[in-house]
């Protein structure tokens, strides 16, 4: 089996370390280079959480590039929340990686994404795990790149207008909806969505995620830590919040997007369609509409995920964290 070229893009936050994790394990892949964008956090605390999971997963030789700090338009200073604490990771490691800005890369992710993809035309797989900003600075830069890369998976977005950070919106495409119009608009390489209602409606039991944090590992160990007071990770507190929608279980979000690329076989059911992103409204703005009868007249359709064979994506995850 041929080697699969990945480019990571990522606000780098608890799941998004976890999903990671997964992409260093999965065999048959190389992750050639991790892109930061703002989001969970600053760009800059992205950074060190991205050296910091790089560590741990023993693959420091990966080349990390600081991308946007903010959307394409406004500023974070109203965006920017603690889902997963001030620092991305919980708000539990004394020192996550100090050395961060001597090993950054000086290149800007926008530009390294576009020369990556350049050098390796129809081989590089780009995963996006958080808001979409570097991925439309690109295609602005350069409308060549996304006919270059391979394919395309996203985390974000949502099917049936339920929101996680507004009524209507999904976090990651609400915290950019401009830069996620012009991604689903501009992007006509195959494309790949796990939505937040997807990783609802395929959560795993709590009982696998006691036991996913227990294995006598660095990675196990780590993942333990930072989940350990973060309330996104507390079956008390989203039996108030996401359980009232979806019912209980543990969620990795990220990790959906992130199996389903290693992973063909992880998907069980998804549909073909346009999609559009809403840029207007008070409620709606960043919300994903599903064309599902013709009637915004594109001719490029994505693939959004449903279901899931949820025993595939546990072996995943439990692999990950062996090392």
């Amino acid at each position: 089996m041929s080697e699969k070229l990945l480019v990571i893009d990522t606000d780098c936050g608890i799941d998004d370390a976890q999903a990671i994790l997964v992409a260093l394990a999965a065999p048959n892949v190389r992750v050639v280079a991790v892109t930061c964008v703002f989001g969970n956090s600053s760009v800059d605390n992205v950074c060190q959480n991205v050296f910091k999971v790089l560590a741990v997963g023993e693959r420091g030789q990966i080349p990390v590039f600081r991308g946007s700090a903010g959307p394409l338009l406004g500023t974070t200073t109203d965006i920017l929340c603690d889902h997963f604490g001030s620092d991305g990771l919980g708000d539990v490691l004394e020192e996550r990686y100090p050395q961060w800005e001597e090993k950054i890369q000086a290149e800007h992710a926008v530009t390294a994404m576009v020369r990556l993809v350049a050098e390796n035309p129809k081989q590089v797989t780009l995963v996006a795990l958080g808001p979409l900003t570097n991925l439309a600075l690109a295609v602005k830069m350069d409308p060549s790149f996304p006919g270059n890369l391979k394919e395309l998976y996203i985390m974000g977005g949502n099917m049936e207008g339920a929101g996680n950070l507004t009524p209507c919106s999904e976090f990651n495409f609400a915290m950019d909806p401009e830069a996620a119009y012009v991604v689903l608009e501009e992007f006509l390489c195959p494309t790949y969505l796990a939505t937040w209602e997807y990783a609802c409606r395929n959560a795993l039991s709590w009982e696998f995620f006691e036991e996913l944090t227990s294995q006598d590992t660095v990675a196990s160990r780590f993942m333990k830590t930072i989940t350990s007071r973060c309330w996104a990770y507390s079956r008390e507190a989203l039996s108030k919040k996401r359980d009232v929608h979806f019912g209980p279980g543990f969620v990795s979000f990220d990790s959906y997007a992130v199996a389903a690329c290693v992973d063909a076989g992880v998907v069980a059911e998804s549909v073909r369609c346009p999609v559009r992103v809403e840029l207007q409204g008070a409620m709606c703005r960043g919300m994903m509409a599903l064309d599902r009868v013709g009637s915004l007249n594109k001719q490029h359709s994505v693939t959004v995920f449903t279901k899931c064979h949820k025993d595939r994506l546990a072996r995943l995850l439990v692999e990950s964290l062996r090392h």
